[in-house]
């Protein structure tokens, strides 16, 4: 399925804004997009394999916050990063 990636990841996805990526879950997509992309997994998931306070994911455009949310491959996943600063 499509995975599009923050500008600030791109640089884990050789630049790339949209990859593919497969899984039943949105966990097995990161998975399988940490297995294509080595270290990408870890920016999105925590060390208790929770989503970053700082992420977001949404699945055709709707919010999601569980990483047990059932996918199909004709699915869209857009991984948004917040930006902070001063």
């Amino acid at each position: 399925m499509k995975v599009f990636i923050p500008p600030p990841l791109h640089s884990y996805t050789d630049q790339r804004k949209q990859v593919e990526a497969e899984g039943a879950t949105l966990a097995e997509l990161l998975l399988d997009l940490d297995q294509r992309f080595p270290g990408i997994r870890f920016r999105v998931i925590d060390e208790q394999d929770g989503l970053r306070p700082h992420m977001r994911l949404f699945v055709n455009r709707t919010d999601v916050r569980r990483l047990d949310v059932p996918l199909r491959a004709t699915d869209e996943v857009h991984i948004f990063q917040a930006l902070s600063g001063g």
